[in-house]
Formats: structure tokens, C-alpha cells, sequence
């Protein structure tokens, strides 16, 4: 009997996990990368999560607007797979019944494709020229809703004395750290009063 339940509920978790995630058009994920440079950006910002991205339906299915690489879509299982134990948290605006019109909806994928395409900043610059993960999701609101989503900080008011964070700065800017170089951190975006959390795997 004790086996037969054992095995009910690894069949339960089993069917739980694969179920489909409750996401819509503009929903925020989140989730721990398995990047080179994730346990830094951990580190630095005091928090697991180190990648995000923005759901967009595409004919009908789910996809991740992210910037890895080069700005992209990803399909949102194979998103949520590469992460680290396959673990994601999808947030979504309070008001997003209200604000997420089909016009915002559409003001959002405007926004977000003028960004594709455009390389990975592993110098966390305020530019346009390349974007980084959490900065691809803040300007897609922020110009195309006049939303503000997460408070943004300065290079400075991050952890810079860990080890691998020192190392990775090293790598990137050399004995040039730009301190005052304004930046919006993934943990800024999913701390945000704003965002409602809508699933976690």
C-alpha cells in the first residue's frame, strides 16, 4: 500500500509539472539560467533568479521574448527546460484584466520586436545598441505602456565584493568598473509591487 501511494504521488508531481503553465500575452517569467554568468548576477543581486523573459503568443502558442545571444523568441517549454530544474515563476500585472488591452497587447509586441535581433550586452550598458534580459523586459513596457516595472539602481549598488562577481566584473570592464551606470536587475522586476505572481514550477 505504501508503495502504491508512493508511487500515486511521484505520478501526481510527474502530471503536475507537466501541465501546461496559465500564461497569457505579457506575462513576465522568471527562472535561474545556466549561464556562465548566472551565479554572479546571483550573487551581486541576492536573488536565485538570474534570467526573465516576456510571454508572446505566436500562432496560438506560447513563446519567450528574451535576450540571449541575440534578442529571440524561444518557445516557452524549451525556455522553461533550460533553466535549472526546470523551475519558473510567471508574474503578471495587477491590473493587467484592465491595462493588457488588445491595443496594449499589440503596443507590447511592437516594442519588443523593434529589440530582435539585437546582440546580448554582457556590459549591462543603458543603450539600445545591446540589451540584456531584464532591460529588454523594462523598455518594452516602459515604452510601450508607460509602465516602470522594478526600480532601477546603479552598478555601485549592487554586491561587488563577492568573488565571482569581482571575477566577472574583471572580465568585463577590466580596472574600469562603470559604477554610476544605471541598470535594472531581474530581482528588481520580480520584487515589483506591480507584478502579481501567477504560477511557479
Amino acid at each position: 500500500m505504501k508503495t502504491l501511494t508512493g508511487l500515486a504521488l511521484t505520478l501526481a508531481c510527474i502530471t503536475a509539472r507537466a501541465a501546461p503553465l496559465p500564461v497569457q500575452d505579457g506575462d513576465i517569467v522568471f527562472q535561474t539560467s545556466r549561464s556562465s554568468q548566472s551565479v554572479a548576477v546571483q550573487r551581486a543581486t541576492g536573488s536565485k533568479y538570474s534570467h526573465m523573459g516576456m510571454v508572446l503568443m505566436r500562432n496560438g502558442k506560447p513563446y519567450v521574448l528574451e535576450a540571449i545571444g541575440k534578442v529571440s523568441y524561444t518557445p516557452l517549454a524549451a525556455w522553461v527546460a533550460r533553466g535549472v530544474g526546470g523551475e519558473v515563476v510567471v508574474k503578471r500585472l495587477r491590473d493587467a484584466q484592465t491595462r493588457l488591452t488588445p491595443e496594449a497587447i499589440e503596443k507590447l509586441r511592437q516594442h519588443g520586436q523593434a529589440f530582435v535581433g539585437r546582440p546580448y550586452d554582457l556590459t549591462f550598458e543603458w543603450s539600445d545598441d545591446r540589451i540584456y534580459c531584464s532591460e529588454l523586459v523594462w523598455k518594452a513596457y516602459q515604452r510601450a505602456l508607460g509602465v516602470s516595472i522594478g526600480q532601477r539602481q546603479q552598478i555601485r549598488d549592487f554586491n561587488l565584493s563577492d568573488p565571482a562577481v569581482r571575477k566577472k566584473l574583471k572580465e568585463r570592464y577590466g580596472d574600469s568598473i562603470p559604477l554610476n551606470e544605471p541598470v535594472i536587475s531581474p530581482v528588481a522586476m520580480f520584487d515589483s509591487p506591480l507584478l502579481a505572481t501567477i504560477a511557479t514550477q
